[in-house]
């Protein structure tokens, strides 16, 4: 039987939530989250089934200071695993924890995870798509050029790509918002 395995599966920048619940529940099948490597390649090890929760933090400061950082965490009882697309990476079984424990104490915590997330990778983003993807859109539209639509084609792609993560990232921002009012 295998000990090891591999998974693709992608999730956007604001799917950290999603992409805890997977590791939660891949660690319950008795396969332990060991590494991702390159977006969306996930490594597994063949372990005994557990209840372990993951959880994700979103911190570029916290990384500058990587060693006080990690031992906050570690204070608390959190496995540090790695850090990956900014993210970085945290277990702890269920049966070592005092009820239900997570890294951030309330919704607020994680809209403020949520605004590092936009400031350190949206806004990026934002730049590329108008300062690249737009002029370029317009462009192809006035003057196709020789190599006829294929560029415009392709513009068009990018921006329906980079459109649907803003709108993504927009709704979790906002569904968050809304379970913080509730």
């Amino acid at each position: 039987m295998r000990e090891r395995k591999t998974e693709l599966r992608i999730f956007t920048i604001a799917q950290w939530e999603k992409e805890q619940r997977y590791l939660r529940k891949r660690h319950r099948e008795g396969w332990k989250f060991v590494r991702v490597a390159m977006p969306g390649i996930y490594h597994f090890e063949k372990c005994v089934p557990e209840d372990v929760v993951y959880q994700l933090d979103y911190n570029q400061e916290g990384l500058e200071q990587k060693e006080e950082y990690v031992q906050m965490f570690q204070d608390c009882g959190w496995e540090y695993m790695q850090d990956f697309g900014g993210y970085s990476y945290f277990r702890k079984p269920v049966s070592e924890m005092k009820g239900e424990e997570e890294i951030f104490c309330d919704d607020e915590s994680r809209r403020d995870m949520m605004r590092r997330v936009f400031a350190g990778r949206y806004v990026p983003v934002i730049i590329v798509l108008f300062l690249l993807i737009l002029p370029n859109i317009f462009s192809q539209l006035q003057n196709p050029g020789t190599e006829g639509y294929m560029p415009l084609i392709l513009f068009l792609i990018l921006f329906l790509i980079y459109g649907w993560a803003l709108a993504s990232f927009g709704y979790q921002y906002w569904k968050l918002g809304r379970r913080q009012e509730k």
